[in-house]
């Protein structure tokens, strides 16, 4: 069963790569149930997201395309390996680690019933690694290392609002008609740019990545 195996909170703290902000990205994992904000006026900072998560940098991380950062069980196992130091539950700073998921294969567009309490998510791009990634785990290489591995997670959007927990099922209820993966959108954003044309299939890629993709494919014409 795919399942929720943590949600996670930020533990605000300096930023390791510049020590006069804060950050969110150290997270741990809670036992109660949070609430995930749906889209809406920004009120007090806050739009779409866990109720009691923490963005440091709200150019570069959050909004409504980045409401919900999630990572897999399996792939933080791998980097346990290949790294040899525990990695515990939130440590790349997901909100949410699952089991059972392929984060790295879902579709652009594909959306997930998570838990019973009506959270319905929607996936919307892949996590590109910033230097406060990297001065967090203190690897030096680290966003190197994290792009040729080629499973950087996945961002969702809220489409429903409600509760998650630790132990929720996620359950996808739909899928595109398209192949553009997370696994794909990276790897055309961080290394192969003569993929990009092939994302413009995925209606529901984020805002953003639209507006990367438009300039890039403009400037190869």
């Amino acid at each position: 069963m795919a399942s929720v195996l943590s949600v996670n909170l930020a533990r605000v703290r300096a930023n390791p790569d510049k020590p006069a902000r804060r950050t969110g990205i150290d997270k741990a994992a809670t036992p109660d149930a949070v609430m995930v904000r749906a889209p809406g006026p920004m009120r007090g900072g806050l739009g779409s997201g866990l109720v009691g998560d923490t963005i440091g940098n709200h150019k570069l991380h959050g909004g409504d395309d980045q409401a919900v950062y999630v990572y897999s069980r399996e792939d933080l196992d791998e980097w346990e390996t290949r790294l040899e130091r525990p990695l515990t539950d939130g440590m790349f700073g997901e909100n949410l680690t699952t089991s059972g998921v392929d984060v790295t294969g879902a579709l652009i567009g594909e959306r997930w019933r998570v838990g019973t309490g009506g959270l319905l998510l929607e996936v919307s791009a892949p996590r590109t690694p910033c230097r406060t990634f990297s001065a967090f785990l203190d690897i030096a290489g680290w966003i190197t290392t994290f792009t040729d591995a080629g499973k950087p997670g996945a961002y969702l959007r809220v489409i429903s609002p409600g509760p998650v927990r630790a132990g929720d099922e996620i359950v996808v209820e739909d899928r595109p008609d398209h192949d553009v993966t997370i696994a794909l959108v990276f790897r055309a954003r961080m290394t192969d740019p003569s993929l990009l044309p092939r994302l413009r299939a995925a209606d529901a890629l984020s805002d953003e990545l639209k507006a990367f993709v438009a300039k890039r494919v403009a400037k190869s014409i």
